[in-house]
């Protein structure tokens, strides 16, 4: 097994160009093309066809890069486990984030691992829930923190917090004056919400079969900010989680009203990649998470975003 030549190849995977990978690691395109031509032969097929905009894994390419990515991963850390012999968490680790929680779990935890456990490398990727769970599965992330709808954890999920659901409407709206809203008042309102695949719209529309209401989404965009700005403009709500609800309160002329009859909860959950390891590091950053929620465990979602800001 050549490193080098695997690491290139996982670059190339991440950056869907041989000439990016060169730019990254100061060589030459066609020394890039030489350390796949290799790899080609030595896995007897090809690893990328090209697209228009660069390259792209094959069938072949998309079932080894997990298991490289892993392969990899475990050699860096080889060096960092010996550190670790004395007790000092080191290395890498990578984890995936909803827009929402980008902050201020992630801040509040960047500068918590500046502060104690300096040598832990944090890398952050924002995402939406399909394309967390994506990373998850090809190992893209070590960790992930996400939205499930099930009560019941699984896979190793460890659930941070149970948060209920908002309509968010223009800040003079009738239905934002109330303290909380029926689900049933949200029947033929104009709505915006994510782009599917999405498990929380899944979850919306068999709550609408459920309840016989009809969701009248208008626009669908996977940036709050977008959705946020066409709430306040555009004459729309939205169906938001707290997070999400106190940052567009916060930048825009609008209002969150609790839903309530049912209740609409979601899970915040920690989840882990089933392609990697749990070294010292990352227990140490999972810990840390766990601590963070313990600090808002027992108080209501606003108080919840009001004391991690």
């Amino acid at each position: 097994m050549n490193y080098t030549s695997w690491k290139v190849f996982i670059d190339a995977a991440e950056l869907g160009s041989f000439s990016k990978v060169a730019l990254f690691w100061n060589i030459s395109q066609p020394q890039v093309s030489r350390h796949i031509q290799d790899l080609e032969k030595q896995c007897g097929g090809r690893l990328f066809q090209r697209n228009g905009r660069g390259v792209e894994l094959t069938d072949l390419g998309k079932r080894l890069a997990p298991k490289v990515r892993g392969w990899i991963l475990s050699t860096e850390q080889l060096e960092n486990d010996i550190r670790e012999t004395s007790g000092q968490p080191i290395g890498k680790v990578s984890i995936g984030i909803l827009p929402s929680t980008s902050h201020p779990w992630i801040s509040n935890l960047f500068f918590i691992l500046k502060q104690k456990y300096p040598l832990i490398q944090l890398m952050v990727r924002e995402g939406q829930g399909a394309q967390l769970e994506t990373w998850l599965e090809q190992g893209k992330v070590d960790l992930a923190i996400l939205y499930r709808q099930s009560p019941s954890p699984k896979n190793g999920d460890i659930y941070l917090l149970n948060t209920s659901t908002y309509l968010v409407g223009h800040k003079d709206d009738p239905l934002t004056c109330k303290n909380e809203l029926t689900f049933a008042a949200i029947d033929g309102i104009p709505l915006t919400t994510f782009c599917r695949p999405s498990t929380w719209r899944d979850r919306l529309d068999e709550l609408a079969l459920e309840y016989k209401i009809n969701l009248n989404v208008i626009l669908e965009a996977d940036s709050l900010g977008l959705q946020a700005e066409a709430v306040e403009k555009g004459n729309c709500y939205a169906l938001l989680g707290p997070y999400a609800s106190y940052a567009a309160e916060n930048s825009h002329n609008v209002k969150a009203v609790k839903i309530i009859e049912p209740e609409i909860s979601r899970y915040i959950a920690l989840a882990m990649s089933p392609h990697g390891s749990l070294t010292l590091a990352c227990k140490t950053v999972m810990e840390l998470v766990k601590d963070l929620t313990s600090l808002t465990s027992n108080l209501g979602d606003k108080y919840n975003v009001e004391i991690l800001n």
